[in-house]
């Protein structure tokens, strides 16, 4: 219900908004991966894992994933870290494309996944890896709240472009209710957020490259929905859980974040700040 969607976003958002800012590091690394295993736990139940004793071991194995990421972050393996995060910024802008071109059907499908579920857990765990080395940043908790402003500014453009003028359907055999007119809507609101970038932000870019930057990470945003749409429609769910009244699940919170964070990130290092 409408009135559920807007009161769980009332209580959300100042608390994610205050954590971003005024955690320190290690504990905003903790709550990111508190929601990375919930997110985490939706995907086993979404790849047909429902046991409790496949649940414990997929968590358990998931948990080990970031606690390898956590010690190459802490043992300053930079360079390393650089190379994953690169090879998943490059992964999400060719899956982004084969998304978008995807016109097929996509069928409730039975049983378990399991590539399925180690290429998605993988993803996660990179995303969670972004999104930690961001917040390190010098600027890191203001660039990753941008992050996220970047996203919900494109989400409100998509929902209110498609629901005014939306005819051409984006993708419609993962996604019915997408449609272009929606992501030129999203894309125009993630030039305002470029602009907003190249103010606030002492990031020694230029504006076109800013444009850019936000334009590509919104496309991503948008490719991280709609793959997270075509896991929902392989498991027959409609929501990746009841996690958050009148939205969903966490996976469905934070599944254009999954996408967004490695390709921001890649670009700012592209842009020459370090990441």
């Amino acid at each position: 219900m409408l009135w559920q969607r807007v009161l769980t976003a009332l209580l959300l958002i100042p608390l994610v908004v205050s954590a971003i800012l005024y955690l320190p590091h290690p504990w905003l690394s903790m709550l990111l991966a508190l929601a990375c295993l919930l997110g985490m736990n939706e995907l086993l139940r979404l790849c047909g894992y429902h046991g409790t004793g496949a649940r414990i071991a997929g968590l358990t194995g998931f948990a080990l994933l970031l606690a390898l990421g956590w010690l190459a972050l802490e043992g300053r393996a930079d360079e390393l870290v650089s190379w994953v995060l690169w090879a998943a910024g490059a992964g999400w802008l060719l899956l982004a494309g084969m998304l978008f071109s995807y016109r097929g059907a996509i069928e409730r499908r039975d049983g378990r996944r399991p590539g399925l579920l180690l290429l998605a857990s993988v993803i996660l765990a990179l995303a969670w890896l972004s999104l930690v080395r961001l917040h390190a940043l010098p600027q890191g908790p203001g660039l990753l709240l941008f992050l996220m402003v970047l996203i919900w500014v494109a989400d409100s453009g998509a929902y209110f472009a498609g629901h005014a003028w939306g005819r051409h359907k984006l993708s419609p055999g993962i996604s019915p209710g997408k449609t272009l007119e929606g992501l030129y809507g999203a894309l125009a609101g993630s030039l305002v957020c470029g602009v907003a970038l190249h103010y606030l932000f002492d990031l020694n870019a230029g504006l076109g490259w800013l444009l850019l930057l936000c334009l590509v990470t919104t496309l991503v945003s948008v490719a991280g929905d709609l793959a997270e749409s075509l896991v929902k429609r392989l498991a027959g769910a409609k929501d990746s859980g009841r996690l958050l009244p009148g939205h969903g699940g966490m996976l469905d919170r934070i599944d254009s974040l999954i996408a967004a964070g490695p390709v921001f990130v890649l670009g700012l290092h592209l842009l020459g700040v370090q990441a």
